[in-house]
């Protein structure tokens, strides 16, 4: 007993930290203004969307656009929410669908090409890359017609299918990208090699042991698929229509009326954008833990 006590007094007290010098002062300042600024800059039209959105119709006008209302009205998100409702649940269905496919898919492959390696797998990666510069107008027309004729045949891939299985197929570069960095830097071979010594074949090594710990780079993939589904509009409006499109296509319907009202455009604004800030929100950090989980080996 008494020697852990004369441990813990021999613990020397850690040594205080510095006084910032002025020029330290001054240059946080600066940058702390400079931040400020650039979050005015970002906010600012935030703010004339959300003030525009609790007007009533008759009262917005362009040059009161800064102008908080005069009378708050709700109108505008009772109308945007019911344009917006039935293509709402579509686009969930198409991010959450596409996000959990590209990103299982994106997992098996970046372990092949980081853990079990083949003759050409670096050629065949380098394939995989290449995917992720094609750019959508690219391969839109040839990409259109390809799904035309699948509908002829097979009449249920329609609407939302069409598009989960365009952004699950454009998601796989990225997705194996991310996951064999992950895995290269976060999992030992060491572990594998084991496992491969008992006897455990490819399969059961991959779901026993890398994918319970691929939980930081399942994270990173979800937010960046989730996010690009649910934002699209190109493919959204090659592959659908007004009926069967996603929530962008309904957003692009409520803002093209000959006489728009800009509360309910606004509101539908921020109806459509609040699953990706909530998101963004609720998991932004594990977003940049994922990343940095797989950046250093």
């Amino acid at each position: 007993m008494t020697a852990v006590v004369a441990d813990r007094t021999d613990v020397s007290p850690r040594p205080r930290r510095r006084a910032a010098t002025p020029g330290q002062l001054t240059w946080r300042s600066i940058r702390m203004a400079l931040l400020i600024l650039f979050a005015a800059l970002v906010l600012m039209p935030i703010y004339v969307v959300l003030v525009t959105s609790f007007k009533a119709p008759a009262d917005f006008t362009v040059t009161g656009a800064w102008d908080l209302p005069a009378r708050f009205s709700t109108t505008g998100w009772v109308a945007a929410w019911q344009a917006l409702a039935p293509a709402l649940v579509r686009s969930l269905a198409l991010g959450v669908v596409a996000a959990v496919v590209s990103s299982f898919l994106g997992s098996m492959n970046g372990f092949v090409f980081s853990k079990w390696q083949f003759p050409g797998a670096n050629v065949v990666f380098t394939m995989f890359l290449f995917g992720m510069f094609i750019p959508y107008q690219a391969v839109m027309i040839p990409l259109q017609q390809l799904m035309i004729a699948m509908n002829s045949s097979l009449p249920f891939l329609t609407g939302i299918p069409t598009l989960i299985i365009a952004h699950t197929i454009y998601g796989i570069p990225i997705c194996t990208l991310i996951f064999r960095n992950y895995y290269a830097a976060a999992v030992p071979d060491e572990i594998l090699e084991a496992a491969r010594v008992d006897g455990a074949g490819m399969w059961r090594i991959f779901s026993s042991i890398v994918l319970p710990v691929s939980a930081p780079a399942f994270v990173v993939t979800l937010i960046w698929q989730f996010t690009s589904a649910w934002n699209d509009f190109l493919f959204a409006l090659f592959l659908t229509d007004r009926n069967t499109g996603p929530v962008t296509y309904a957003l692009q319907e409520l803002a093209s009326a000959q006489n728009p009202d800009y509360s309910r455009m606004m509101a539908g604004v921020l109806v459509a954008s609040f699953p990706t800030l909530l998101v963004n929100f609720f998991l932004g950090r594990y977003f940049v833990r994922g990343l940095m989980s797989g950046s250093v080996k």
